[in-house]
This record gives C-alpha cells, structure tokens and sequence, in this order.
C-alpha cells in the first residue's frame, strides 16, 4: 500500500470510528429524550390524555370522538375531555372503568415491560375495559388472545409503573 492509500485509509478509518461512536452517543440521547416518564400517557404538546378524546365514547359511541375544552376533568393532574357533560360524569364516578387500561400504554408492549404509548385512534374494548394501542398489528395480536396480553401485562404493570414517574 502507498503511503499516500494508507493515510487515506487512517483517516476513513478515523471517520468511521468518529461517526460510529457519535450515532451511538446520539442513539443513547434520543432513547433517554423518548423514554416515556408519566404513568397517564398524556399528549406532550396538548397535556391532554387520550389526545383530548372523550373516553367515555368509547363505549357510549363505540368510536373515538374529540372532547370538547367546556368539559374537561382534571383528575390526579391528568386532564380529561368529554363531548358532554354526562359523559363528564360517568368518568368522574367511575374512571377505572373508563379510562384506558395500563394508563394509556399498548397493552402489548405493557406485556414485554415496556412503556410505549398507545394511539386513541387504534383501540379496542375487551371486558368492558378500554386498550389503546401503538399501531394496527399489535391491537390485532392483542384481539387474537386477549386474556394472554391481559394476564401477562398486568403482571408487568407493577414493575414498570416504578419506572414511571408520578
């Protein structure tokens, strides 16, 4: 090898070892930045739970509909919306049936211990209990055999609600 290849070869090399530990330095960053620190999932640019959705309508409507700011609830520092004030009230009464199982977290990802937040447009009602998902495969792997992601998601919740802060 020239002694003008092998310079460039140190210097690529030098590169490459500069690049690879900056990316794993910035993958560190960006996993810290995105790991998720509330034990209600709650719309960081909104400070809403379920993106402002009204829970209540999950099952009264059996579709998701936008809450509206004249009906709100503010219930352990999570704020709520509701399209009425009925459904207001049905939540105030009873939240651990309306409000989104695991706090809001895929059930499926509850189930391998980790945080990810659920979507309040990918949802399903199992045993009269809401589960919101992060995307369309997991709420469909969750629907194949509920009870399994129920039962094993419910044994992670205590461990990973440590994690969560208050």
């Amino acid at each position: 090898m020239t002694a003008q290849r092998q310079e460039s070869y140190r210097f690529r090399l030098g590169s490459a070892l500069f690049a690879t530990a900056l990316a794993l330095s910035l993958g560190t960053f960006c996993r810290v930045e995105a790991a998720t620190t509330q034990r209600v999932v709650v719309d960081r640019s909104t400070g809403l739970a379920v993106s402002g959705f009204d829970p209540v309508a999950y099952f009264t409507d059996h579709e998701p509909r936008p809450g509206d700011p004249e009906f709100e609830l503010t219930l352990e520092g999570v704020v709520w919306r509701f399209c009425n004030a009925s459904n207001r009230s049905f939540f105030a009464e009873r939240p651990d049936v309306y409000a989104p199982q695991f706090g809001g977290y895929d059930p499926v990802a509850v189930a391998r211990g980790v945080p990810l937040a659920g979507n309040a447009l990918v949802w399903i009602v199992v045993g009269q209990r809401l589960y919101l998902f992060d995307r369309d495969e997991t709420r469909t792997a969750f629907a194949s055999d509920p009870e399994r992601y129920i039962e094993r998601a419910k044994a992670a919740w205590p461990k990973l609600q440590q994690t969560l802060a208050e």
